[in-house]
């Protein structure tokens, strides 16, 4: 008699950089907010950055960020700098890199485009904005040449791999933004929710429901007594 117990192991990164605003492109003396998350939640660690070769951990360093409760605030001077976060344990996120504008005459603009990746069959609004704030028309250069038009905005619906690559945008009046490369990252690669329980579950009369926590309960113990009873079954064979 064998018994075939199967574990079932989801492997995800341990923690997670979370960006407020989540934007690629930056003006030159804008902050952003940095935080650690692990499962969706406030964790407890850092942020990090290289600068020349350099690490150097939030608040620590001379003109790298404050901190303000669990997050850093980083103000953006330098053309790139790169970013991660660590936490208590030693285990570090995916590192994410912001292009900073440093035109400061009124034709300056950026893109509008996420620092994090973004998932497949989400949707993304790409937009060009000036220093004011302002949107302005725009030719968006997507893997190819110049469009013949400007518009508002560049919408991109149910993202794709494929849909990977180098995002700018220019005005007519002269404006140009950097390039930023947009990452996407398939549903089954969700870092935010690899821990969670499912929000519904397919049980046997072929109902899609959420089970309670006591349904949960009374199967795992049902599961319990029948392991228990298929070990000791040879045991009472051989008593016989």
């Amino acid at each position: 008699l064998c018994v075939c117990v199967c574990v079932c192991v989801c492997v995800c990164p341990p923690v997670t950089l979370s960006v407020s605003p989540n934007l690629q492109q930056v003006f030159s003396g804008s902050s952003v907010d940095l935080s650690c998350v692990d499962d969706g939640q406030t964790a407890d660690g850092w942020s990090v950055r290289t600068r020349g070769g350099l690490t150097e951990d939030c608040g620590a360093a001379a003109g790298f960020g404050r901190l303000l409760g669990s997050y850093c605030v980083v103000d953006l001077s330098a053309p790139s700098e790169t970013f991660w976060c660590e936490d208590s344990s030693g285990q570090q996120s995916d590192r994410v890199s912001f292009s900073v504008q440093s035109d400061t005459t009124d034709k300056g603009v950026i893109l509008e485009i996420p620092v994090l990746p973004v998932r497949t069959g989400s949707d993304v609004i790409l937009r060009c904005r000036q220093r004011n704030g302002a949107t302005v028309a725009a030719y968006f250069f997507i893997k190819g040449p110049r469009p013949k038009e400007t518009k508002p905005e560049h919408i991109i619906t149910k993202v794709q791999h494929s849909d990977e690559g180098l995002y700018s945008c220019s005005t007519d009046q002269g404006g140009k933004s950097p390039e930023s490369f947009l990452r996407v990252r398939g549903q089954n690669t969700d870092i935010t929710s690899c821990f969670k329980r499912p929000d519904v579950t397919l049980w046997p009369d072929n109902k899609l429901t959420e089970p309670s926590s006591s349904s949960l309960l009374q199967i795992l113990l049902q599961s319990s007594i029948l392991l228990l009873t298929v070990l000791l079954l040879p045991l009472s064979w051989s008593q016989l």
